[in-house]
This record gives structure tokens, C-alpha cells and sequence, in this order.
């Protein structure tokens, strides 16, 4: 005897397809509404005990930087060219910290 509903029991698909899809849009309406707040978010490193400070944005935009006149030191631009290096990637990998916890934290998603 063959089955109704193409082979699944009650022919209950449909509606859960309904579901799915709706479930589906919300998730994609609160991951915007996530991200949106990620890039309107800033974040803020330091090195050289404070010598250089950069503010980026969840968007990965440099807002600011900062740089201390006494870490201004023509005979070593190298320290001051590493504490710059050191204090952009301390705040890009802070922006994709709180990136990976988003997407992390949705129902049915992982990194």
C-alpha cells in the first residue's frame, strides 16, 4: 500500500517546511541586527604601556590613534613603527573575537 503525503507520516512537511523558513528569517533578521551593532561597537588597544593607542570599529575601521610625543624617538622609529603594529592587531584581533562570539552564539551556526 502506498503512503500519502510522499512518504512522510501525516504528510506533515509542508507545515514544518513553513517553520523552518520562518525560524530561518528571524535568524537572519537578528544576525543583521547583530552585526549592526558589531560595527557601531569600538574597540580600543594599547602598547608600549600606553605609548600608542588605536580605536577601531566593529567594522574594522581605524577610528583613532594616538601616539605619545615621548614615544617619539627619531633614533628608534622602529620600537614606535612595532608598538603601532602591536596595538592594531591587538584591536583587529579584539574585532574578531567579539565577531566569532556572535556568529558563535546563533542557534545552528558555528565557526
Amino acid at each position: 500500500m502506498a503512503r500519502r503525503g510522499g512518504g512522510f507520516p501525516g504528510g506533515g512537511f509542508p507545515g514544518n517546511m513553513n517553520n523552518l523558513m520562518k525560524q530561518a528569517q528571524r535568524m537572519q533578521r537578528q544576525m543583521e541586527e547583530n552585526k549592526k551593532a558589531l560595527e557601531e561597537k569600538e574597540f580600543t588597544a594599547t602598547s608600549g604601556g600606553g605609548a600608542v593607542t588605536v580605536v577601531f570599529t566593529g567594522a574594522k575601521v581605524m577610528k583613532s590613534i594616538a601616539i605619545d610625543p615621548d614615544a617619539v624617538d627619531p633614533e628608534d622609529v622602529e620600537m614606535l613603527q612595532d608598538m603601532i603594529l602591536t596595538a592594531v592587531n591587538d584591536a583587529l584581533g579584539q574585532v574578531e573575537e567579539a565577531s566569532g562570539q556572535l556568529m558563535g552564539g546563533m542557534p545552528g551556526l558555528s565557526m
